[in-house]
């Protein structure tokens, strides 16, 4: 461990749309924002090759493109921006301590949260071969559908967020097929029952991906299996959707925050606030709704807002030991 401790007002943990927006907000007020990428700088959107529905891009954007946009913006105010990671905290006190790579201690006045949550996959070397590829592998029906207008797809997933994100599908697609693993759906009956109602999307219970196809650059297909008969056969299609679940990447908070039971971390209802002062929350960390770049990016602004809130409060008082600690 490092012998040397450093203390900052505000630090932001993650990067992504949350992180950055967090940033921006944060090093305006003055806050001298300290701000770690985490073990994906930039998050997500990073592996989205195409961004169309992001306010202020009329001819859209790549991911990796905004994300460096947004990290320039964030460094043109002060931000100080790391590469390295938050291993370990300690919220029990007043100050609120975090580790980096088990290695540096820092000292914080005010904690932003903003590492996101990553989606789940099958975990086939063909499926991640075409989502590294940005080649017709997604887990965002609402992020990347328009690309897939009027063509086949195929989504895997049991639940009412798949469901929806089927819904979602069958109204931009020619048709769409649902594999579902078991002989029913885990989603509520309302949900289950719109997707059996709706024309254009065929259900596949008992049905299992075996691999995903494609010319080595796009998708064009997927090798199903019916886990009753082992029977296989191949589904013509564009797209493959995997709609799992998310995990949000909270597990070094939990002995401090309050999580449901998920992982997504509980924020104060209207607010980022988090069960201790002085820790805020921002972006998919907490979000297991939305989960949209517009929307963490808000939720960025609004940490930075309350952060700088709490430190006008806490130190009203202390004009000189804030001068002499920063």
């Amino acid at each position: 461990m490092s012998q040397t401790i450093e203390k900052v007002k505000c630090l932001i943990i993650g990067s992504g749309p949350a992180g950055y927006t967090a940033a921006i907000y944060a090093s305006r007020a003055n806050m001298s924002p300290v701000l770690y990428q985490g073990t994906q700088p930039g998050g997500q959107l990073t592996t989205t090759n195409d961004v169309e529905n992001f306010p202020g891009y009329p001819e859209g954007i790549t991911g990796p493109e905004m994300m460096m946009q947004l990290q320039a913006q964030a460094q043109r105010f002060g931000t100080d921006i790391r590469n390295g990671w938050i291993t370990k905290v300690d919220f029990s006190g007043d100050i609120h301590k975090v580790w980096v790579n088990d290695e540096t201690e820092i000292h914080c006045d005010t904690v932003i949260i903003s590492t996101g949550a990553s989606a789940k996959y099958l975990g086939l070397e063909s499926e991640q071969k075409y989502l590294k590829l940005g080649g017709g592998v997604s887990a965002c029906a609402v992020c990347d559908g328009f690309f897939y207008r009027n063509q086949e797809v195929v989504i895997v997933g049991a639940g009412d967020s798949a469901c929806e994100e089927a819904h979602y599908l069958s109204k931009l697609c020619k048709k769409v097929t649902m594999l579902v693993r078991r002989d029913e759906f885990r989603a509520s009956k309302i949900m289950a029952e719109r997707v059996k109602n709706t024309e254009n999307i065929e259900i596949l219970f008992n049905t299992e991906t075996d691999e995903v196809l494609g010319d080595g650059q796009v998708v064009t297909g997927v090798r199903v299996f019916n886990n009753q008969t082992n029977q296989k056969h191949d589904i013509p299609a564009t797209g493959f959707f995997v709609a799992i679940g998310h995990k949000p990447n909270t597990d070094i908070f939990k002995d401090y925050l309050e999580l449901d039971q998920t992982g997504y971390i509980i924020n104060k209802p209207g607010s980022t606030k988090t069960n201790v002062e002085g820790v805020f929350v921002s972006g998919d960390a907490a979000d297991h709704v939305y989960r949209q770049a517009i929307t963490a990016a808000g939720t960025g602004c609004m940490a930075a807002l309350d952060a700088e809130r709490y430190l006008a409060a806490k130190y009203a008082n202390f004009e000189v030991n804030t001068a002499t600690n920063y």
